[in-house]
């Protein structure tokens, strides 16, 4: 394993294999809470943290426990079980330290449980046959890019609020239009990261 590997499968999860505009999971919270910018971002750096440590937790025990003794069938519902326990660990230190934006991110936080991006990200670790440092930097790179999601399309929703469309798409219509741009934006990525170092 070498530095570059790292990096080109850092900046695939960011950019070219983006969860949220390549991959279409974790929607839900991705439209729900990218209304305000501080929101998108608590949101985003939520998401990076449950994905560094449920990947941290779920990596080890697959590898370790499961896949040795022959229970690799198990992994959904320890992943899901792990990753529950994690999100209710965010919200209860976000609810005691941060009431503000445990506030503001309302019924999205404890639908992380069921964010299929969190749970994409652990079962990719283990699809794709990484070591740790590649598990972690994958999850780190998979919570980059949603961050980095939520942040662009928050700023231009913001924007987007201000501007006078015509009233057949104002709302929703113009936010799934503005994902779709910011979609094909984010396919233009498709081929650089592999010729990084090449």
């Amino acid at each position: 394993m070498d530095f570059s590997s790292l990096i080109i499968i850092m900046m695939s999860a960011v950019l070219v294999n983006n969860f949220v505009l390549i991959q279409f999971l974790g929607i839900c919270p991705f439209l729900g809470v990218s209304k305000k910018l501080d929101s998108a971002i608590g949101m985003g750096l939520a998401v990076l943290f449950v994905m560094m440590i449920a990947s941290a937790a779920t990596w080890p025990i697959y590898a370790l426990l499961l896949a040795p003794n022959g229970l690799g069938y198990l992994q959904t519902i320890v992943f899901i079980v792990i990753i529950a326990a994690l999100v209710q660990l965010v919200e209860i230190t976000m609810k005691r330290f941060m009431p503000a934006l445990y506030k503001n991110l309302g019924i999205f936080l404890p639908l992380m449980t069921t964010n299929c991006a969190v749970f994409a990200a652990t079962l990719l670790n283990v699809s794709a046959q990484y070591n740790y440092a590649e598990a972690m930097t994958n999850a780190f790179g998979a919570g980059a890019g949603f961050l980095l999601a939520m942040v662009i399309f928050a700023g231009i929703r913001e924007h987007t609020e201000n501007a006078d469309p015509p009233a057949c798409i104002k709302g929703l219509p113009l936010a799934l239009f503005s994902v779709a741009i910011l979609a094909m934006a984010f396919m233009g990525f498709g081929g650089v990261v592999e010729n990084l170092f090449g």
